[in-house]
């Protein structure tokens, strides 16, 4: 168990023994987080626990651990990072790490990283998150020399960039929404504004979109 729950840890970016520490927390409370991510037991079966893990953009995983394995004292993750299953993880995200073209992206994509330029940035629409809170949101259209996406942008993102501006961008996930790709950028993602972009796509190189 603690190699598998080792290599969760690695794979959504959270710290082993904090992860640790939220299951059995969400053991004993039926629920808790860990970083972005929110944590709730399901239920018990044959004495293990089942737990389902989701962030923004929905589940992550559901699996069952054994009541005795999150009772057990002195039993950090950290001793299992170095598995041969986490460290080819660990080669194979770095090198999906490069940059991508905005032609190559498709939906399911995750660890995006590409350099784009501001085309567009819509008015912001006004909605309601699933935790019942209040938020903004703007589609932004972006592109590069190879093609077009839309970018969701939230809240005090939309006033960090203006149309013109390049941008880089971190850890997005490319997702399809009506029929139209689109990235968003999670709370482990990153955008910046950067110069010296050489593309000379303008506003008025992009496809008409339906409103």
């Amino acid at each position: 168990m603690g190699p598998y729950l080792a290599f969760l840890s690695v794979k959504y970016e959270v710290d082993p023994e904090e992860f640790l520490s939220a299951l059995v927390k969400a053991g004993e409370n039926k629920k808790s987080s860990c970083g972005p991510i929110s944590i709730e037991c399901r239920g018990e079966i044959n004495a293990k626990k089942i737990f389902l893990m989701t962030n923004d953009f929905g589940v992550l995983a559901q699996f069952r651990v054994p009541e005795e394995f999150l009772l057990e004292r002195d039993n950090p993750l950290g001793k299992f990072l170095e598995t041969d299953k986490i460290r080819r993880y660990l080669s194979r995200k770095k090198r999906e790490a490069i940059s991508h073209a905005v032609k190559d992206l498709q939906s399911g994509m995750n660890h995006v990283s590409l350099k784009a330029k501001i085309l567009e940035v819509p008015e912001p629409s006004r909605v309601v998150t699933r935790y019942g809170n209040y938020a903004r949101v703007a589609k932004a259209l972006i592109g590069d020399e190879t093609g077009t996406i839309r970018l969701c942008l939230w809240n005090e993102q939309i006033g960090s960039v203006s149309v013109g501006d390049t941008v880089q961008i971190e850890n997005a996930r490319a997702s399809l929404f009506r029929g139209e790709r689109q990235l968003s950028i999670g709370t482990r993602g990153l955008l910046t504004n950067v110069k010296d972009f050489d593309s000379q796509i303008t506003p008025t190189d992009s496809p008409a979109v339906e409103a």
